[in-house]
């Protein structure tokens, strides 16, 4: 059970997802604050949670424990240099769940007010790529923290986390632009390939109900199998794919028309581009 104070600077869809499942999983509301200028969407998740609503980012930051930063990615600098003034009175966890923003540029932002947080010690910074899945509490995340989060800092934001789906740790921080080639991005692949399920069974015979049924839930039934499983997918793809039979008929299609090589040159394509936002977004902000 997570008994510290949470504080959410931005009230989005994932900061949403985050506060329904701490709640779910028993985080008593009156133990996280939410703050954004859009006092309908804090307005809406506090009478659904029963959260704090802070109208004040110092104000809040000087009453959590943890503070995570779900605001865009665009957004973060500016916001991240007016907590500065602040953080130099105290020293929460700092959780940053915004796409393609490095730590160091976090570090430098957060402390752009004096060069140095409270207590002359360096912030401690855990950097979060989840993905939309957490919305239904079915995300992936990964977590990267810098040298100054401890044991105790990186289980607690792992129990925050994992309360939107699946969390695991990253040693090196440059592998979370291979991450959202792959989860961060990944649902989008999903929903592209679910599309082309439910049109191709469409042009098949089925009726549009049908066809999007189907597909779906042969994805999910498929995806629940492979995690529950101590079968690899190539191994569970084997075992349905029986030698002359429709299965192994399309699975051929599929790999003449290079399958594999297509997604690789996407999630390679992505991974180029996470490293050139965040370069971008880091010399912007940093000029």
């Amino acid at each position: 059970m997570i008994n510290k104070k949470i504080g959410f600077i931005g009230s989005g869809n994932m900061a949403y997802s985050l506060v329904g499942g701490l709640t779910s999983t028993g985080v008593a509301g009156n133990n996280i604050w939410v703050s954004d200028p859009d006092t309908d969407k804090t307005t809406q998740i506090a009478a659904q949670f029963s959260v704090n609503i802070s109208k004040d980012n110092a104000e809040l930051i000087n009453t959590v424990d943890v503070v995570i930063l779900a605001v865009k990615p665009q957004q973060l600098a500016m916001v991240c240099k007016e907590l500065a003034p602040a953080l130099t009175q105290t020293s929460p966890l700092i959780i940053s769940i915004a796409a393609g923003v490095l730590s160091k540029d976090i570090e430098l932002w957060l402390s752009s007010a004096s060069g140095q947080p409270a207590n002359n010690r360096a912030l401690a910074v855990v950097r979060c790529m989840p993905n939309t899945p957490a919305l239904v509490q079915s995300g992936a995340t990964a977590l990267y923290a810098n040298n100054q989060v401890n044991d105790e800092q990186k289980t607690l934001a792992e129990s925050i986390l994992r309360s939107a789906g699946l969390t695991l740790w990253l040693d090196n921080e440059s592998d979370m632009d291979a991450v959202t080639a792959l989860s961060g991005s990944g649902p989008a692949y999903i929903f592209l390939i679910l599309e082309a399920l439910e049109k191709a069974g469409i042009q098949l015979g089925l009726n549009k109900t049908t066809a999007h049924l189907l597909a779906i839930q042969t994805a999910f039934g498929a995806s629940k199998m492979a995690l529950e499983s101590s079968d690899s997918p190539e191994q569970l793809r084997k075992k349905v794919t029986s030698p002359g039979g429709t299965t192994e008929k399309a699975i051929g299609i599929l790999q003449s028309g290079k399958l594999e090589s297509l997604i690789y040159k996407a999630l390679e394509g992505a991974k180029d581009r996470s490293i050139e936002l965040s370069q971008i977004l880091g010399n912007a902000a940093n000029e």
